[in-house]
């Protein structure tokens, strides 16, 4: 035991020092800014860690935040772009569980009928975290467990783009729907909420997947941590 690291008791009854070498990345953006690839071209070189996606942990519609007597039943009406439509209680205590090295069951998100799902993945423990999401930088006590923040700066004429066909061909949605909600909701929740956790970035990364050289650093960094 080394000092200043005293042993604790997983749940599994296995015994680990506080310490446990996990480290989270966190990539943060704007909806469509082109997390998720960076996430994809990470995987072809270096496929080992464990993926948490910030979207898992939406609340159920009926707890999430709206406008005044909207329905719940309309994605237009829901605010997925507002600090409180996430879970971060749960949220916390899994990321906090993996950097403890000890393995979670991740929630599953139904996109079109706007539930948590009753199924869930069990996740175990790795040395890379990569976890993905439009406000993970937004909670304090969330960020504080990143170990490094990147945010994906992406101009707002090309995420609209890439909403509008992810929408409408994953979720069934309609053209205008899609706009609806994103002029009601996405566009002013970004600027509000997620646009200023830039700040928190230790690296921004523009143009999202086509930035060569921001995946050049990330992928060393990751390199080093996996030894």
């Amino acid at each position: 035991m080394k000092p200043g690291f005293p042993d604790i008791i997983s749940p599994m009854g296995k015994r680990m020092q506080r310490d446990s070498g996990v480290r989270i990345i966190g990539i943060s953006g704007g909806s469509g800014s082109g997390k998720t690839t960076i996430v994809r071209k990470i995987s072809e070189v270096v496929p080992d860690f464990v993926f948490v996606a910030q979207d898992n942990y939406y609340k159920s519609a009926d707890q999430m935040p709206s406008r005044q007597g909207a329905d719940a039943s309309s994605p237009t009406e829901l605010n997925f772009d507002h600090p409180s439509a996430f879970d971060n209680k749960l949220l916390y205590s899994h990321l906090k569980a993996l950097k403890a090295g000890e393995e979670i069951e991740m929630p599953q998100y139904d996109f079109v009928h706007h539930r948590r799902g009753d199924r869930t993945i069990r996740v175990q423990p790795n040395k890379i975290v990569i976890f993905e999401g439009i406000l993970i930088f937004f909670d304090p006590a969330i960020r504080d467990l990143i170990d490094l923040k990147l945010y994906v700066d992406t101009p707002d004429d090309i995420r609209f783009i890439r909403r509008l066909r992810r929408d409408i061909t994953e979720r069934g949605r309609t053209v205008d729907s899609v706009i609806n909600q994103y002029m009601l909701s996405v566009r002013p929740g970004h600027y509000e909420f997620i646009e200023p956790t830039k700040a928190h970035a230790d690296l921004i990364v523009p143009e999202g997947g086509s930035n060569e050289k921001a995946l050049e650093v990330l992928v060393s960094f990751m390199r080093e941590i996996m030894g």
